[in-house]
């Protein structure tokens, strides 16, 4: 009976590990000479897989690994669908046959942006928390299904007054990037009044969406009625 119950409470310790490693949240980051600030999941996987080593646009990218952890766990799981183990076995076999090489390996969060920071073409992997400052974040689009994020907190923006007393107003569009949270990370303006915009971006930073599988970019549009 004590060996049954151990082995249940060994269970459940594996169960909530495995759980809690896919509530890691997982920032991709990339050289500034990476263009676009998108990148699918099955490109990811491809690059990371020595599959391809450029982006559609041409751009060379060199993948770089974590060495361990939490975050390291969660991006293998997440995009590669492989554990470290069956990682390491697949590289030694590229560099065995002469089709590709080992990818570089760091040790931190703070090592992986600095290396990311200075090499043209870099993409890696950092926690949620992370400073990122001197890269930039990819957001990977959710093509798991084909809804959208769901909007579960939603802040009207403020019409300035000097606007609306002049009747001028119109739509605003905004590009939203969304962590795998549900909070807005940024938000920039595509179109519209800019006053207007600088407006609804203020709003849109304090929506929550539903929390996804990873970061996620949304272009959202907000009417000002100047009548």
């Amino acid at each position: 009976m004590k060996c049954r119950k151990v082995l249940l409470i060994a269970a459940g310790m594996t169960i909530f590990a495995a759980a809690n490693s896919l509530a890691v949240d997982v920032k991709v980051i990339a050289n500034s000479s990476v263009k676009g600030d998108t990148i699918s999941a099955s490109d990811l996987k491809r690059l990371f897989l020595r599959e391809k080593n450029s982006l559609v646009d041409g751009t060379h990218v060199e993948p770089v690994l974590a060495k361990d952890g939490p975050v390291h766990e969660a991006f293998l799981q997440e995009y590669l669908g492989r554990t470290d183990d069956d990682l390491q076995t697949y590289y030694r076999a590229l560099v065995f046959t002469g089709r590709g090489s080992m990818p570089k390996v760091l040790g931190s969060d703070a090592e992986v942006v600095a290396y990311v920071a200075r090499t043209r073409g870099a993409i890696g992997y950092v926690s949620g928390a992370a400073s990122t400052d001197g890269v930039k974040t990819l957001a990977i689009p959710d093509t798991s299904n084909g809804s959208e994020r769901k909007l579960i907190m939603r802040i009207e923006p403020d019409y300035p007054e000097t606007l609306k007393r002049l009747n001028i107003g119109g739509t605003v569009r905004l590009r939203v990037s969304i962590s795998a949270k549900g909070n807005v990370e940024q938000v920039e303006l595509l179109g519209g009044n800019p006053i207007l915009g600088e407006s609804a971006a203020m709003a849109v930073k304090k929506w929550v969406y539903a929390a996804g599988r990873s970061r996620t970019i949304a272009e959202v549009s907000l009417q000002f009625d100047g009548r």
